[in-house]
């Protein structure tokens, strides 16, 4: 027989809590720099922009290639300009705090105009077959845009400042900003109502949808604690049969 010679195995040293604390940090910091400054995930709170996002759409919000170019950094990010038809994700203009999703449809120097629902971009009307009418009724201001005056009352500055901004029966879009429109136009509050999207307010695009659970289309102005914890036992509930399973990662475009 032969004895065995076993070599003994080095113990691996234990790890320190200082290093463990400092692990922990590394990670908690990184998932903050990118849910801060590459993507952010955004609900669908209401029904503008039906039928490309739905109420109780969850999407991650691309957040890295929108925004501006600066410094020695800047050729490593893959930014791009924001281009027509693109979809953003912006803090509202008028309303502090309320982040909004819309399509762009005008960017600056464009001439915009709507005339019987349809949007005319430089003399040209636009082939939209992402759009709905969801109404079918017809409102004079909305459908023939910026050609008839309306009085407005929630932003009453808008009109003012639209004013100036008229050319020729059609809007310019200043330099700085954009013009934007929900797909689903007889129900969206856009910039036809509330006026330009400062570019210094885009958050990001939308990338994709990862998670999709029917919401009534009133649940986000519902704000007292009674009503969320009630949401949220609904949804704990009905996890499997609300979920809309076939939305599931689907490309936001």
């Amino acid at each position: 027989m032969f004895a065995k010679t076993k070599e003994k195995k080095a113990e691996k040293p234990k790890e320190s809590l200082s290093e463990s604390i400092a692990g922990i940090a590394a990670v908690l910091v990184s998932g903050l720099f990118i849910i801060t400054f590459i993507v952010q995930a955004f609900e669908i709170p209401s029904e503008s922009m039906v039928e490309t996002l739905l109420v109780g759409d969850h999407v991650f919000v691309d957040r890295l290639s929108p925004t501006v170019k600066a410094g020695f950094i800047g050729p490593l990010i893959p930014y791009r300009e924001i281009r027509h038809g693109d979809i953003i994700v912006f803090l509202h203009p008028r309303d502090p705090g309320m982040y909004v999703v819309k399509r762009i449809i005008g960017l600056p120097g464009d001439r915009i105009h709507l005339h019987d629902g349809k949007v005319y971009r430089n003399g040209e009307q636009l082939n939209e077959p992402y759009v709905i009418h969801s109404s079918g009724d017809y409102n004079p201001y909305r459908d023939e845009f910026p050609s008839v005056a309306e009085e407005n009352r929630r932003y009453p500055e808008w009109p003012l400042v639209m004013r100036e901004h008229i050319k020729d029966g059609e809007l310019v879009v200043p330099s700085g900003s954009y013009f934007g429109m929900g797909d689903n136009r007889d129900v969206s509050l856009d910039s036809r109502f509330w006026g330009f999207i400062p570019r210094e307010n885009v958050i990001g695009r939308p990338l994709f949808i990862y998670w999709s659970f029917k919401t009534p289309k009133d649940q986000y102005e519902r704000t007292s604690m009674e009503d969320r914890i009630g949401f949220l036992v609904h949804v704990i509930i009905h996890f499997f049969d609300e979920t809309r399973w076939s939305r599931m990662f689907h490309r936001v475009h």
